[in-house]
């Protein structure tokens, strides 16, 4: 199941300083992520000005749950960044993810 997360930092004057500080483990977890297959797509979400505000992802995972137990370990869930996770399942087309046509 595909899905589609909007996470947008705190809005506190410490947020950026949250955000940077566990920012490199977020990206390694990417990584793992990219490695497992769950991860098909992400960005930062920026303000007017270019500050990163948030993040959008599509993930691949088997349940919500497995989901779940992600956001648990995820470095910007646990170092207090995201304060505002909507998740949304989605249905990324097949021809997307065909690896062939890149």
């Amino acid at each position: 199941m595909h899905y589609f997360i909007t996470a947008y930092d705190g809005k506190d004057d410490e947020a950026s300083a949250r955000r940077l500080k566990v920012r490199e483990e977020h990206l390694e977890g990417v990584k793992k992520l990219i490695k497992a297959g769950n991860f098909l797509y992400g960005a930062a979400i920026l303000d007017d000005d270019g500050k990163m505000i948030g993040s959008m992802m599509i993930l691949d995972y088997e349940s919500r749950e497995m989901l779940d137990e992600w956001l648990k370990i995820e470095p910007y869930v646990v170092g207090d960044v995201w304060r505002d996770i909507e998740i949304k399942p989605c249905k990324v087309a097949d021809f997307i993810l065909d690896k062939n046509l890149i």
